[in-house]
Parts: structure tokens; sequence; C-alpha cells
């Protein structure tokens, strides 16, 4: 890491692994041979997918995705598609929005939303029990900071970050308190705008005296993107141009961040990079992105109803068999989620990227929003943990516990577990075919 000072704060910007840190194959540190350090992430979308128009018809290598998934083409070879599973709720209430979401985050599905207990992340953090600056980071795109699946025991969820620009201050921001302060925080306006880069740059300038050609090429690149962020944050910093005809409403109770999908799409770009800068820096070596609680208020332009509202009242159309605006919607995370795979596999790591060491959880509540039904839930995984799981396979698993591919994620990450999960959810056996 490089460290500075900047409008009389300590800042620290994190280096991405250089190709002078690696050993000749570029998959372990020269200093130690200690092989890149895993990563684990989870992705949560909710109200699932429509029903009959995103199973691929064949399985294995060679399938083709359907329309409905259709963004997923350029990261297809790095992801792996399950179709037919389910969450068993084992004569338990449909905790609708809820239930499905929690057995796949923790393999138990409780009898009410207060007993939400240890969940996947913090049991592989457990795992990994590598100290890193943050044991994980979670972010949630639609404002509320309970959008989030994340939770070390049953003391509660762990709140998600819903502003890009706090996110950003928490990562290069300072590590350390104002002993004469309780509260310290830096200050985001000076660090945007005068960029926490040049808080470091006299460590910058000796560092780059001392990198081969190709390092110092990698080193710019990310310098530059995290310059274009600052400069994409600053947008909340601007003072507007004055409009003489404008007049200050009434103070409403709550702002909230805009969840129509282009602005939405926007936060995700933003958080899915400064993720990736944490994790390629090391920051962390888990993080948890929801899309929004299961109750999405994601919308469509000009129109009214939010997407959960949609699910339940949007009628089905007559000719196609399906809910048309709901389908669209849905197409809309699936290009997001193609946008966050795509971010960390644009991070070059020696031969392979930082996706590559990295297995992502993308998740969601139902298998069909309209009916909350509990059956044929889409999951997916992108990365391949460092080679340990293969790639590019449609698995259809008809009336397996959904909690299969969270025990193979396990296994995956050097998680040797017997078994995951409680009552019928209880697995013992992961996709092995996918183990390398």
């Amino acid at each position: 890491m490089l460290r500075g000072m900047l409008g009389g704060a300590a800042v620290t910007v994190g280096l991405p692994i250089l190709e002078c840190f690696l050993d000749p194959n570029g998959t372990a540190y020269a200093a130690t041979g200690q092989a890149l350090p895993p990563i684990f992430g989870s992705w949560f979308y909710g109200l699932g997918l429509t029903p009959n128009h995103w199973e691929p018809s064949a399985t294995g290598t060679q399938f083709t995705l359907p329309d409905h998934v259709a963004a997923l083409e350029p990261i297809k070879s790095k992801l792996n598609l399950f179709s037919g599973l389910q969450v068993f709720l084992d004569g338990k209430v449909n905790q609708n929005h809820y239930s499905g979401a929690q057995c796949q985050m923790t393999g138990i599905v409780s009898r009410t939303g207060s007993e939400y207990s240890t969940s996947l992340d913090t049991s592989i953090a457990a795992h990994f029990n590598r100290r890193t600056r943050f044991r994980s980071l979670e972010v949630g795109c639609d404002g509320d900071r309970r959008s989030t699946w994340s939770a070390r025991g049953t003391n509660g969820m762990n709140p998600a970050e819903v502003s890009p620009l706090a996110l950003y201050t928490r990562i290069f921001g300072p590590e350390f308190k104002d002993p004469n302060s309780a509260t310290f925080t830096p200050d985001p306006t000076t660090m945007i705008r005068r960029s926490v880069l040049s808080g470091v740059a006299d460590q910058r300038k000796d560092l780059v005296k001392e990198l081969s050609a190709s390092d110092r090429a990698r080193l710019d690149e990310y310098f530059t993107s995290v310059r274009d962020l600052e400069q994409q944050l600053s947008v909340e910093l601007e003072r507007p141009s004055p409009l003489p005809a404008c007049s200050m409403p009434t103070r409403p109770e709550q702002k909230q961040i805009s969840t129509l999908v282009d602005d939405t799409r926007l936060t995700h770009k933003q958080f899915a990079t400064l993720l990736a800068h944490a994790l390629s820096c090391g920051q962390t070596q888990i993080v948890n992105l929801a899309m929004g609680s299961g109750f999405s208020p994601l919308r469509m332009p000009n129109e009214v109803s939010a997407y959960h509202q949609l699910s339940h009242e949007e009628p089905v159309d007559p000719q196609l068999g399906y809910q048309v605006k709901c389908k669209w919607l849905g197409e809309r995370h699936m290009e997001m989620f193609t946008e966050f795979v795509q971010t960390l596999d644009s991070i070059q790591e020696g031969d392979r990227t930082l996706l590559d060491r990295a297995v992502i959880l993308a998740f969601t509540d139902h298998g069909e929003a309209r009916l909350h039904s509990m059956k044929k839930m889409p999951v997916i995984t992108a990365g391949s943990a460092g080679g340990r799981l293969k790639t590019g396979y449609h698995v259809h698993a008809e009336g397996d516990a959904a909690t299969r591919v969270g025990l193979t994620i396990q296994h995956a990450l050097g998680l040797r577990a017997g078994s995951w999960g409680t009552e019928t959810n209880r697995v013992t056996k992961p996709f092995s075919e996918l183990l390398a």
C-alpha cells in the first residue's frame, strides 16, 4: 500500500498485484511462494427470472443461453448456470422474499426472520483466516442499508453501504483515528477534488522508478481507473448552476437513491469498480453486493410501479405466456451481473485475472416472484477459485436442494465440509463434476 497525507488526513492507496510481485508462473508471490489468496463474493437480485425462458435445453458445456439470459453470453465460459434447484420449507411458512435467500446464504429456513444466523461469506472468511483491512464489504444499490444477506452470527445483519462516495471514503481513507476525535472521518470533498492519488505522489514516483515497463503500464492503468472513478463521484459534490425560476419545496421525509434502471446501473457500476479495487489490492477477500431487497424497487422508465408491484399486478400476456415488463427487468439484472463479472475479469494478474481466483455466487429469493415459488431457483456462479472450480457448464439438478451450490463453493475454496444446511436442505454431495 501507498500511504500519504491529504488535507491533513491520512490516505491509503492499495496497490494492485504487479508482475514484479509474482513468480514466473504468475500464480504465487515471488517473495514467499504463497498462492494468491482466494476470493468469495455474493451478488443478490430480487424476484428471480421468468420460468421456462432462462433454462438451457442442453446440459454440460454445449448449451445455448435462452433469450432471457442472453446478456450472460460474454461471460458464458466463466460461469456455471444451475437449474432445477429448490428450497425446502419443511412445513414452515414461506416467508416471501426471505426464506429462499436465507437458505442459500445460511443453509437454514427459519420460522421467523429473527433467526437469521451465520452466512456463507462469514464461514468462508473464517476459513481464510487472513487479516485484511476489511473482513468483508457489503453494498446495496437501492438505498436501503438492510439490503444485505451477510451476518456474523445471530447478532444481526451486516448493514450495506448504500453510497459509492461513502465506500470510496472507507477504502481510501485512513486506517487510524485522530486521537483528539472519536469520530474522525476524512473529507470526501478534499479527497476527490484533489484526488487521493496526490496524497501518495512521492511514494508513487519512487515506486515507478523500480518497475518494469509492463508494470508501469499496469500501474498507470490502475491509477487512471481510480481517477476516473473520483471524477464520476465528484458530480455528487458539485454545486448546480443557479436557475431563477427554482424554488425550494418542502423537505421530504427521506432522500432515496433513484431506483430507475439507468440510475441503478450507474450506482452498480461504481460499486463494482470500488469492490474490484478493494479485492485486487488485498483490502478484503469477501464482498457482498445486493441489487436491492427481495421487494425490488427497480423501475422501468416512465413506469410508476416498481418491479415487486409489477410481479403481483402485471397481467400475463396471453400470446407470450409471461409478464412482459417483469421479464424485461429480470434481463436488466442479468446485464448488470455481466458487468460486475467483467469488471473483475478486466483486472489482469499475471496470466490470469482477478475473477480467476474468485467465486461469485449470484442468487435470488424466488424461482417465480408472481407465485412466490421456491422451485426452479436460478443460481449462477462465476469464477474458478484459482482453477479449483470448472466453469462453462449448465447443470440441471431437478428437485435437488439449492444448498448444493453453497457446499460446492465451500469445497472449491478449501472448506472440506462434510455437509451443509439443515433438515431437507442439508446436503452432503457437492457438484463433484465441477470440482477440479
